[in-house]
């Protein structure tokens, strides 16, 4: 009993959006607008918006949680249901084509050793259930957008989840789940996640962006370079 009790007391931590998979919180939200919108004028408007995306990763390089404050207001008045509904066809062609094979299996291994796992991402909160679903994920941060006449109002419930308040969001689950931090282990992929990463014990990058891999190689953490499932080749007859 005492060691199924200590091994309540680790986890593991997830970024999702580039650690778990290859995705971004802009391919959700243009497949929800393209499926809208069908896919002539989808395509049209997904033209367009490729030009703005330009502004969203410069912000991106400057400042990743004012970035999804402004990039969550394009929500603004698109009806609740209907996106809703979308969600699970999201998960099948936008974020299963995207995962890593290794994040599956390392997921896997934390749990075969009794530890918590966590998703800490500022995606929202219903695009990443069906994942943590099927990850058998014990519980995920994310942020919420609110709602108004059933329409979402492009606000967030808090403050978006990234960089310090990753790790705030994590310092906060451990306390009230009685985490030790210190044996416990946190995956990021970008300096955005550096907060997250120095929050535990044991940090463990991702793929890892210029910056923080540079970071990575200073404090000797381990860097993984993990690559997208492939679906099996069906066999020849």
């Amino acid at each position: 009993m005492d060691g199924e009790h200590a091994a309540t007391k680790e986890a593991a931590f997830f970024d999702v959006d580039g650690t778990v998979t290859a995705t971004t919180i802009v391919d959700y939200y243009a497949y929800f607008k393209r499926r809208r919108l069908g896919s002539i004028l989808g395509g049209v408007w997904y033209a367009a918006f490729l030009v703005k995306c330009l502004y969203y990763l410069v912000l991106d390089k400057i400042d990743r949680s004012r970035l999804n404050i402004i990039f969550y207001r394009s929500y603004a008045g698109l009806p609740v249901d209907e996106i809703m509904s979308y969600v699970n066809d999201c998960h099948e062609e936008v974020i299963l084509p995207r995962r890593f094979q290794q994040a599956v299996e390392c997921i896997a291994h934390h749990k075969s050793k009794g530890r918590r796992i966590i998703f800490v991402t500022g995606s929202i909160d219903f695009i990443m259930e069906p994942l943590a679903r099927g990850l058998e994920v014990d519980a995920v941060l994310a942020p919420s957008l609110l709602q108004e006449h059933d329409k979402f109002t492009g606000e967030l419930n808090g403050p978006p989840i990234g960089q310090e308040e990753k790790a705030r969001r994590i310092r906060s689950f451990a306390e009230q789940n009685q985490i030790d931090l210190e044996r416990s282990y946190a995956y990021g992929d970008s300096i955005a996640d550096l907060a997250m990463l120095e929050a535990v014990g044991l940090p463990q990058t991702v793929n890892p962006d210029k910056s923080l891999k540079a970071i990575a190689s200073s404090r000797g953490w381990p860097v993984h370079h993990w690559t997208i499932e492939r679906p099996p080749k069906a066999e020849s007859r």
